[in-house]
């Protein structure tokens, strides 16, 4: 996977620009430059599929009007610059054993879901050097409100993020000047990756390896759909590459799922320890592709207005946790922006296939009202078929969450060996409903008959569970229980990505 300069950038300003990146919006031809720092350029068109790692220097691929050392960077006014790159550098390791984990593929995305760049893989030290695209300032340093999160997997090991674990933004606000050489380089703890071991039924299998064809294959959620379910994934990068880990061999179907893009399925029946698949497009553009929409339903929604709605293919849905990743675009609105819809909504570009619609997934004080007792509080399913429209069916409920106070209020937070767990008392509730899963969806402790505090004060829980594992993750989940002579219903709760903890390694 060599790395290719990329046009699609973390910053909000340069995410506008990602419609004219492969188009030629500046002439280079009168610039007089010899491609070094500052010179204008054009974004590089594509990769070549017969590229490989040592071809960095080959005048044949670099086509962008950039000197070999430099990259073509986007810069806030619409144009593009020759600039020094920009790598990020760090570890990959077990979250348990904290050992370092050799062969995992690593990459960055940016605000938008989108791969900033080509992937990396870690070496027997567990070490990665990433090289990424991002919006640079008009000196050609990278832009100070830059956003990267870090996608990873590798063999043994389940995908982050994933599950509990949500990827925090790496901290890219002092790059360093490599020494000796014009590199930026982001190293510093939020560029260490700690992957957790699958369960036993998941070990072994095949690693299946290929390229996503089509315009603008990166970003694409690579899926081997099966008997496993949630099934094994991964996210092709920029350049359409993507490596699959931890695969069933037999009967299982690889197929790739982005917005505006509708791939061909590549079947696996052997028995081979490696396969290397090319997934071809049958259908490219938005308006080729289907349309699913619907509306929400906000009542007593507290401190949240608005929500959002996303897709998830039903082969990667996990009903322990209720959720799974979201393939590029599949979300209204579109990413990144925040959270907006309060009535109806439409999602545009996607592709056939069997999907559950999560709302109030995001963290926007918000969940989906755990009421049973009434309609528009299940999670929906579609099935969507290639081109049309398709309506989710009914309302979907959203109420105002139940406030997490820690840990975890609104990242994964470290915690001593037993926690206090602590959320805002509900005014309308009898008592609450307390569960602790781990990293792996299984519930560790629970109290089902937590009293209520007076209105609006803290409730608090001291952890008495089996004794937490460390460099495991877990959440805490509190439901708001309403009871009636007839009846004890789930009324709120807390927050889908909140309440996230581990104890120290």
């Amino acid at each position: 996977m060599s790395h290719v300069a990329s046009p699609v950038s973390s910053a909000l300003g340069c995410l506008l620009l990602v419609a004219g990146c492969r188009e030629d919006v500046l002439d280079v031809s009168d610039g007089g430059g010899t491609g070094g720092a500052g010179d204008a350029c054009r974004p590089s068109p594509g990769l070549d599929d017969d590229d490989d790692d040592d071809d960095d220097d080959d005048d044949d691929d670099d086509d962008d009007g950039c000197a070999p050392a430099f990259a073509c960077e986007p810069v806030g006014d619409g144009g593009y610059t020759c600039a020094s790159p920009v790598e990020l550098r760090g570890m990959v390791v077990d979250a348990v054993t904290q050992t370092a984990i050799e062969g995992a593929v690593i990459a960055a995305l940016d605000e938008s879901g989108a791969p900033a760049g080509d992937a990396a893989r870690s070496d027997a030290g567990g070490q990665y050097a990433l090289r990424v695209s991002t919006c640079r300032t008009d000196d050609g340093s990278p832009a100070p409100d830059v956003r990267w999160t870090l996608f990873a997997v590798a063999r043994g090991y389940a995908a982050f993020p994933g599950g509990l674990r949500t990827s925090t933004p790496v901290d890219a606000s002092a790059p360093t000047r490599e020494d000796n050489g014009p590199t930026w380089v982001v190293d510093n703890p939020t560029t260490t990756v700690a992957l957790l071991p699958v369960g036993v039924d998941r070990r072994g299998g095949v690693t299946v390896s290929g390229h996503v064809g089509g315009a603008a294959p990166g970003g694409t959620l690579v899926v081997a759909e099966g008997a496993q379910i949630p099934a094994p994934y991964t996210i092709a990068d920029s350049s359409g590459a993507f490596v699959l880990f931890n695969v069933p061999a037999m009967n299982t179907s690889v197929r790739g799922y982005r917005r505006g893009l509708e791939l061909a399925s590549q079947a696996i029946s052997a028995t081979s320890d490696v396969y290397d698949l090319e997934l071809a497009p049958l259908v490219e553009g938005i308006d080729a592709l289907a349309v699913v929409g619907g509306s929400v339903s906000i009542v007593d929604a507290g401190g949240g207005a608005r929500t959002s709605v996303v897709l998830v293919p039903s082969s990667l849905f996990d009903p322990r946790f209720e959720r799974g990743p979201v393939p590029l675009g599949l979300r209204a609105p579109a990413p990144p922006q925040a959270p907006s819809i309060s009535g109806s909504f439409t999602i545009d570009g996607v592709p056939s296939g069997d999907y559950a619609v999560l709302v109030a997934f995001e963290n926007d004080d918000l969940v989906r009202d755990p009421d049973t007792g009434i309609a528009g509080t299940d999670i929906q399913r579609v099935a969507v078929g290639r081109g049309g429209a398709v309506e989710v069916d009914g309302s979907f409920k959203v109420t105002g969450a139940l406030e997490v106070l820690g840990p975890g209020a609104d990242l994964p937070e470290l915690v001593s060996a037993t926690p206090l767990l602590r959320w805002v008392d509900d005014s309308s509730e009898t008592h609450y409903e307390l569960r602790v899963i781990d990293g792996f969806g299984n519930v560790v402790w629970e109290q089902l008959e937590v009293l209520s505090a007076s209105g609006g004060a803290a409730v608090e829980v001291a952890y008495a569970g089996p004794a937490l594992q460390p460099g495991m993750y877990y959440q805490f989940r509190a439901t708001a229980i309403r009871e009636t002579p007839s009846n004890a219903s789930p009324i709120s709760r807390t927050e889908d990505l909140r309440g996230v903890f581990l104890l120290a390694p």
